[in-house]
């Protein structure tokens, strides 16, 4: 089901800020989807979805070699029969105070605060279409 992602409704939100685990998905070079688990957090008011990592990981390559247009890629959650995919444009962010805030968070979700990486950066996502099935609990 197609969702409004500057808009969703309440069910959908509610449950991108329940503590799940995730999946990235990301192009490889060849165009092949490398899916990792990791923690996300999404801000329909400024249209984005953010996801911490090190900058030396393979998802942070990906997106880096798809150039300044940024990387297409999907970040996805499932917990008993609701789910929810966020798609859109990727890019690598390593401006301290936006790392800092997707820290912030990532903490404010998932519940703990990540140990200080100097190698942390944040992959912004400009979500350009959501969908899902999560209604309110």
């Amino acid at each position: 089901m197609a969702i409004d992602p500057r808009n969703p409704d309440p069910g959908y939100l509610a449950f991108w800020r329940e503590r799940h685990l995730c999946t990235l998905t990301t192009p490889r070079p060849d165009g092949t989807p490398h899916v990792v688990p990791v923690g996300v957090t999404y801000d329909p008011e400024a249209g984005l979805a953010r996801v911490i990592t090190n900058r030396h990981s393979r998802k942070v390559a990906h997106v880096r070699a798809a150039g300044d247009g940024g990387a297409r890629v999907a970040v996805c959650q499932l917990a008993e029969g609701r789910w929810a995919t966020l798609e859109g444009l990727a890019v690598v962010r390593e401006e301290p105070e936006l790392v800092a805030d997707a820290v912030r968070r990532y903490a404010e979700r998932y519940h703990r605060t990540p140990a200080p990486n100097p190698d942390r950066v944040m992959i912004e996502i400009t979500v350009t279409r959501a969908m899902g099935r999560a209604p309110a609990p």
